[in-house]
């Protein structure tokens, strides 16, 4: 079966791989649409709960536990989630029958009425994604922000989103590197590129297929469309001469030929040759030069796209830390709690520790990705008072910081005793980070139930310490 973007699902034998999230919304855009679906998932029912109930009330035939796969050689095409590797055995025996794969993107992408403006990267595509939505909403367009994004109440996936948009609407979307692997179509009106650093080492062969998936933004576009790079990272500038759509680009070090750049505290653009003021952000919530970084780039985004100014002005001063980045908790006695544990990897837990500006005591590990933490241990001896591990894997990170003459270093078994742990050594003005470098799948559901596990132990101590002084 060929599927052309204006595909007609009505009748089709759709395969969905992965009962979660984006599977499960597939599921619920493609029964509207009319397809007969068919749902897999290695694990047991038993493990899925509710989302079990919700696919068999669409209607859909359900497939978990041993031959799990049967019958995937019969469907016309397969949706398949992003935290399904290549290498699955339904996604092999696809291909080998020839079937179409979508991700859930790209079946997105099929449906949607409205222009994508998409935004990948290794750090800081939420805050980005994020604050684009913020500026364009700010400029009067009605606005859906979607994608791979899980912040608070931010959690729509594209496909949902596409299928209830309309042309006059806008989808900003959070990509993420598994999802654009398995794209044949996918053509974002504006694509941005953020930067590029080792991760998910433990899904990707290497940086170079890592750097290959990222790229696949880009693939689809023409002259008419818009690609958003990082003017100050080698790897993302690397791509450029393969880009066929029109370059903007952001920096915080030097003037750029067309996009956004850094005067001081200002943003200003550059376009046809006319530099014009855009904002200042001396007063923004946002902290660290890395998120004036993601200022730049969201109002480089926002603006080929054709917004205004001085909406970028009005979003910026308004926004706010989505919640888990560097998210402000409490303050106890002079002594500063920030939730930062969407920070799974080493370069995002460097550039959080140099955002910070204050003496710092670090929760870090968890479950390796495949990283290298000799980067990581060099900047808490430049940034840390004392790194308290914790998880799985919290021994590389200990080795790395021997390796490299760091010995402040205590080790938890628990969150809870981790946060203790970190409160008996603070001293006034200093900061507690949750910042764990590492994914959170050995001790938690995900980054977000660690962060909540994090900001329980902060509000028990909180409450222990109210106590006491009454």
């Amino acid at each position: 079966m060929e599927l052309s973007k204006q595909t007609d699902f009505y009748g089709r034998k759709a395969h969905i791989i992965g009962i979660a999230r984006s599977g499960i919304a597939a599921a619920e855009v493609l029964t509207c649409l009319g397809a007969v679906i068919t749902m897999h998932d290695q694990k047991e029912a038993s493990d899925l709960g509710e989302a079990i109930r919700i696919v068999r009330e669409l209607g859909a035939e359900v497939r978990v536990g041993q031959d799990v796969y049967k019958g995937i050689e019969n469907a016309d095409f397969v949706v398949t989630s992003p935290g399904v590797p290549r290498s699955c055995p339904g996604l092999l025996t696809a291909q080998k029958a020839g079937i179409p794969i979508l991700s859930e993107i790209e079946l997105g992408y099929r449906i949607s009425p409205a222009p994508i403006i998409a935004v990948t990267g290794t750090n800081g595509k939420t805050t980005v994604t994020a604050l684009i939505g913020e500026i364009l909403k700010c400029d009067g367009r009605h606005v859906y922000v979607a994608g791979n994004i899980v912040a608070g109440e931010t959690r729509l996936p594209l496909v949902r989103a596409a299928f209830r948009a309309s042309a006059s609407d806008v989808i900003v979307a959070e990509i993420s590197s598994f999802q654009l692997e398995w794209i044949s179509t996918f053509r974002p009106r504006v694509a941005a590129l953020l930067n590029i650093s080792a991760d998910h080492m433990d899904r990707h062969a290497d940086l170079a297929e890592y750097i290959a998936a990222k790229a696949r933004i880009f693939e689809h576009q023409d002259p008419a469309d818009f690609a958003v790079l990082n003017a100050d990272a080698p790897l993302v500038m690397a791509l450029s001469p393969g880009i066929r759509s029109q370059i903007w680009q952001f920096s915080r070090m030097q003037e750029v030929e067309r996009g956004t750049f850094a005067r001081g505290s200002e943003v200003w653009v550059k376009n046809q040759g006319e530099i014009h003021f855009v904002c200042d952000t001396a007063s923004m919530k946002l902290r660290g030069t890395h998120n004036f970084e993601n200022v730049l780039a969201a109002a480089a985004a926002s603006l080929a796209f054709g917004a205004s100014r001085p909406s970028v002005q009005e979003a910026v001063d308004a926004f706010t830390p989505p919640e888990h980045r560097m998210e402000p908790v409490a303050e106890i006695d002079g002594v500063e709690f920030l939730n930062n544990s969407m920070c799974t990897n080493v370069t995002a837990a460097v550039r959080s520790l140099e955002a910070v500006g204050r003496p710092t005591i670090v929760i870090a590990g968890g479950k390796d990705k495949g990283g290298n933490y000799i980067p990581l241990a060099e900047a808490f001896l430049r940034h840390a008072k004392y790194v308290i591990l914790i998880g799985v894997d919290a021994p590389l990170i200990e080795s790395a910081c021997r390796q490299v003459g760091f010995d402040r270093v205590e080790n938890a078994k628990s969150m809870e005793e981790a946060v203790e742990m970190a409160w008996r050594l603070a001293e006034p003005g200093d900061t507690i980070m949750l910042s764990p470098g590492c994914a959170s799948f050995d001790m938690f559901r995900d980054f977000e139930h660690r962060g909540q596990v994090f900001k329980s132990a902060v509000r028990a101590l909180v409450e222990r310490m109210g106590a006491q002084k009454s």
